[in-house]
């Protein structure tokens, strides 16, 4: 694992600690591929520099984030407010965590992609990769 998100994981509470490595283990196994990294102060994974999937310590607790979520029509991603196509889902205690649910979205995370890489160049539009 990068050694940024292995810090980064020593920082929070125990709780924050058990909760933050079940999606960093299962995004690393699901995603061998993907680039992992600290970014905007946060562990982040990327497919060919677009950004996939990340985790942060929020007031709520632990907020997980697809990119892309909202294109999920998952009901327990909540997309985000504005003109992104995230969603995410906050957990409190690890056992909120759900893999199978995780592995699920990780795997749509795949397949539903907005070029987030290229919004810039876009002047803001956001387009679907696949």
């Amino acid at each position: 694992m990068n050694p940024d998100i292995q810090t980064y994981h020593r920082e929070p509470s125990e709780e924050e600690e058990k909760i933050t490595f079940l999606p960093a283990t299962t995004l690393n196994q699901s995603l061998p591929e993907a680039e992992h990294k600290i970014w905007y102060r946060h562990p982040v994974w990327f497919l060919q520099g677009n950004p996939i999937a990340g985790y942060s310590k929020q007031k709520a607790g632990i907020r997980l984030m697809f990119w892309s979520g909202a294109d999920f029509e998952e009901a327990d991603l909540k997309p985000g407010s504005g003109k992104f196509k995230d969603a995410s889902i906050f957990y409190t205690h690890v056992d909120q965590v759900n893999i199978k649910d995780l592995v699920r979205w990780i795997e749509k995370s795949k397949t539903i992609q907005r070029d987030y890489k290229n919004i810039v160049r876009r002047k803001g539009k956001l387009e679907r990769l696949k």
